[in-house]
């Protein structure tokens, strides 16, 4: 039986899924012996208020397994990482997990210490964003130095960390079907919505500039960071919404909205939300960057700035509702087809 851990930069008790938690719940449903273990919780950021009670409180202590078997494990530790006396091997020891996979795949930089490279025979380095300075930064190429091979999430981010002498793989995000999957071949109503998060990456303006210009369209926007404190009628502020029930509101609309705004770090985004939008039957109106293009015949439509983003909106709205061809499109990026390419993948490097 397989083995694999991943260091993964954010928890599955949380508002949101992302890709290592897919993949390891792919993974576990093959037989996989998988543990998911996420950036600490500490004290410090609970007590500043960068992590609220709620969140903590909804953070499970210690060991828990899901149904499809991962069993996941987010630290408490007093300081942030990567600071203070936190390694790896002595959490995994500490709640009696095993202390030696046949992969280990990270992707938060802030979790590598000197005891990850020794606890697997493969190491793997899954970059999900850029970091052109910083922390973590530095950390991402020692990461790199001691990794077997890496999987990046968009060519864009691959770009980022240079010339890199091992095995490469861009495996950008995908999307859970039996999850957004829509059974209703009704038209949609007149209805934009973005699921995700609220921060600098999102273009708060273009989305009071679409909602101005068009009052006859009807936007909600659903995310866990509180939004400006004045909006357009047309526009809902939706707060928080629960994973479970993402579904409902994405068939309840469609367009589905991307606005990334001029962060250079959306470059090399890979968001997941595309493929979610198309595999539940929305066309999506998207800031183009150097991982999304126009896919109109599927749905999906791009706009460079605000000169042109009312006129992509437009056609958007104007795309046959339901959009079937972009559902059948996202069927090739389910999580189960980048699970199967992951592990072709990890089957052909070479030995240790």
């Amino acid at each position: 039986m397989s083995s694999f851990l991943f260091l993964s930069h954010s928890h599955a008790s949380g508002p949101f899924r992302v890709g290592s938690h897919h993949l390891a719940r792919e993974l576990a449903r093959t037989g996989a012996e998988v543990v998911h273990l996420s950036t600490p919780l500490s004290l410090a950021h609970r007590v500043t208020g960068r992590v609220s009670r709620a969140d903590a409180a909804a953070t499970p202590r210690g060991t828990h397994t899901d149904d499809a078997g991962v069993t996941h494990l987010v630290p408490r530790t007093l300081t942030p990482r990567p600071f203070g006396s936190f390694r790896v091997e002595r959490e995994l020891a500490r709640h009696s997990l095993p202390a030696a996979f046949d992969t280990v795949l990270i992707d938060q930089p802030l979790l590598w210490d000197a005891s990850v490279r020794p606890l697997a025979r493969t190491l793997v380095y899954r970059p999900t964003d850029l970091y052109p300075s910083g922390v973590k930064a530095d950390l991402q190429r020692r990461i790199v130095t001691a990794a077997d091979a890496v999987v990046a999430t968009s060519a864009e981010v691959l770009r980022g960390l240079g010339d890199v002498d091992v095995p490469t793989l861009v495996l950008e995000n995908g999307v859970d079907l039996g999850h957004v999957a829509a059974s209703d071949s009704a038209a949609r109503p007149a209805v934009c919505v973005y699921v995700g998060a609220l921060d600098e990456r999102f273009d708060w303006l273009q989305v009071i500039r679409w909602a101005q210009a068009r009052p006859d369209v009807r936007f909600e926007i659903a995310g866990p960071t509180p939004g400006p404190r004045a909006v357009p009628a047309n526009v809902t502020l939706l707060g928080p919404v629960a994973y479970d029930a993402v579904p409902a509101l994405l068939h309840g609309a469609r367009v589905g909205l991307l606005p990334l705004s001029d962060d250079p770090l959306n470059a090399g985004r890979s968001p997941m939300k595309l493929h979610e939008y198309l595999g539940a039957g929305l066309s999506v109106v998207a800031r183009g960057t150097p991982v999304i293009g126009a896919r109109e015949s599927q749905g999906l439509y791009t706009y460079d700035g605000p000169d042109d983003a009312e006129a992509a909106l437009s056609r958007a709205l104007a795309h046959p509702s339901p959009n079937l061809a972009g559902a059948a499109g996202a069927a090739a990026s389910s999580w189960p087809e980048k699970t199967r390419t992951l592990r072709a993948f990890l089957a052909s490097l070479p030995t240790r």
